[in-house]
């Protein structure tokens, strides 16, 4: 058999696979793989929306741009002979969205365990209880949560209107103040801590209830219990919560947008990564630098993927006894 009729053989035995995979694999390539190619083009470029027949290669100008101050860099001169000043408010970006990320994921890791353990009890219309807890999962990346949580926070607010009846004085506008304003943001995101405490609670039904009784025919308490059995059983569903939450944080735009009014903050407190990437690529019309910066953000993301999947060897079980 030569190997072109071997080829078309082949394709014959599967067309009707290939077939039903044509749509997934045109929207692949139509929608995911040709806008990746073409972001990474325009990294490279100094591409304006309002200026596209001007576009030129420029390297790395753009990553230079963003990462200049961290080298003593104020400015530099670009491929193209043009003098460019380094950004100022690139690293405070990283800054703020690092910050936001290492408190609130833990803190909504935290959380939605605790509400596992509760929902995880045997009691009449649990099921209500654990609908209701999700609830502020579906809604809270909407506009309208975020609005609300805006109009909570401002000066004349709920939260300023309870603790005012407490007896607290002089409170200030949580939102517009440096000093408060991230907080008010890894709030709301502790608050939709749903997702994470369903599957937290998938991985307890898992559990079997054999190890429980003989830990408490040995003396063991519930908080030995907690830490001996629940833990160590349940470390590859907080490994799974802990990378899929980091990389939701890291691309966290909505809240920061609307509570920020859309500009980062009083003295750029709330400027996340992917707010800042919006506001040059839809604002300032430089598509290659925003191009650049989604670029840096999937390797933040990738690296620290890669380093908790990596350091998971150390502390997720698998019951392999290994």
């Amino acid at each position: 058999m030569s190997m072109k009729s071997g080829i078309v053989k082949f394709f014959r035995r599967n067309a009707s696979g290939y077939a039903f995979l044509t749509p997934w694999l045109l929207g692949f390539l139509v929608f995911t793989f040709y806008p990746l190619v073409y972001s990474l083009w325009l990294s490279f470029t100094n591409y304006d929306f309002e200026k596209p027949g001007l576009t030129q290669w420029i390297g790395l100008g753009n990553y230079l741009e963003m990462f200049g101050p961290l080298f003593g860099l104020s400015q530099f001169t670009a491929s193209t002979g043009k003098v460019v000043y380094t950004d100022p408010y690139y690293l405070k970006s990283l800054s703020v969205t690092f910050t936001y990320v290492f408190a609130s994921v833990p803190l909504k890791l935290i959380f939605a365990l605790a509400v596992a353990m509760l929902m995880n009890q045997k009691l009449r219309g649990m099921s209500l209880y654990r609908a209701v807890y999700y609830i502020p999962t579906l809604l809270g990346g909407s506009v309208a949560i975020a609005i609300l949580w805006r109009r909570l926070f401002e000066k004349d607010g709920l939260v300023n209107g309870v603790l005012g009846v407490i007896g607290f004085t002089n409170l200030p506008s949580w939102i517009t103040d440096p000093r408060y304003a991230l907080g008010t943001l890894v709030l709301l995101t502790v608050w939709q801590f749903g997702s994470s405490m369903i599957i937290f609670l998938a991985g307890l039904k898992q559990i079997p209830q054999e190890y429980y009784e003989a830990a408490s025919v040995d003396g063991a308490n519930k908080v030995r219990q907690f830490f001996s059995i629940t833990i160590p059983l349940l470390t590859p569903v907080i490994l799974f919560n802990l990378v899929m939450q980091m990389i939701y944080a890291f691309q966290a735009f909505t809240q920061a947008y609307i509570i920020g009014g859309g500009t980062g903050g009083v003295l750029n407190s709330t400027l996340f990564y992917t707010l800042y990437l919006y506001i040059q690529g839809w604002a300032y019309y430089e598509m290659g630098y925003a191009s650049a910066m989604a670029w840096v953000l999937l390797i933040i993301i990738g690296v620290f993927t890669v380093i908790i999947f990596k350091t998971s060897n150390w502390w997720v079980s698998y019951g392999t006894g290994e």
